[in-house]
């Protein structure tokens, strides 16, 4: 299997990198099962983050007609305004990139699920892509995902089938602990925790079940 981590200019380092780690891991200890590649739309290039600038290097093209899985992170910048450093412009131009395109295909690919971090929703949700989805972000956007047509959940994780949403920048260190455990089992995520010393947090949101009457 193969996951790739989307990367745009003015990515979450930490959006990035924390699903990047944990599913590699997870792959290790599952024998090769899964790897996992850096990627951009345009191919490989040095893409540069937005903490600091710092170049991160996508290795290869998005290409849903390989990939079982692909992570959106969210963008760092400006939390308001819309200036050129600000998260909504950041957003807006991994938008107009051309990135849209590639997510439809994926989000269409059967077997194939999609999973953000942080803005990483907010970005699917400008590509057109939440419409009647339950999904979640940063509390701070969950008014933008209601805004884009989806059902925003205030929760840590949110699974809806083959989108699986995370909340703030942490959360993407559970969001790959979750993937691992839904694809390979209980015993690899197990193993994955132990190893980075870190346990999911959470009951993750499903639209299962009873619902819940007001208090």
């Amino acid at each position: 299997m193969l996951a790739q981590i989307i990367l745009f200019d003015g990515f979450d380092l930490l959006d990035a990198m924390a699903p990047y780690e944990v599913l590699s891991a997870g792959g290790q200890v599952a024998g090769g099962a899964l790897q996992v590649e850096l990627a951009s739309f345009e191919g490989a290039r040095e893409v540069r983050s937005g903490i600091n600038g710092l170049k991160i290097p996508a290795t290869t093209a998005l290409d849903p007609r390989r990939a079982d899985f692909m992570i959106v992170p969210g963008a760092a910048g400006a939390v308001s305004g819309d200036g050129p450093d600000s998260i909504h412009a950041l957003l807006t131009r991994a938008v107009h990139s051309g990135l849209p395109d590639v997510l439809h295909q994926a989000m269409a690919k059967p077997g194939l699920t999609m999973g953000t971090v942080c803005g990483g929703s907010v970005l699917l949700g400008m590509a057109g892509l939440l419409k009647g989805r339950h999904a979640t972000t940063n509390h701070m956007g969950l008014d933008a995902l209601t805004a884009m047509g989806a059902h925003a959940v205030t929760s840590r994780l949110v699974d809806d089938g083959n989108l699986v949403t995370a909340a703030g920048v942490t959360s993407g260190l559970d969001l790959g602990v979750y993937l691992i455990e839904r694809h390979f089992g209980p015993r690899i995520a197990h193993a994955v925790e132990t190893l980075f010393q870190f346990e999911r947090r959470g009951t993750v949101w499903r639209a299962q079940g009873l619902e819940p009457r007001p208090w």
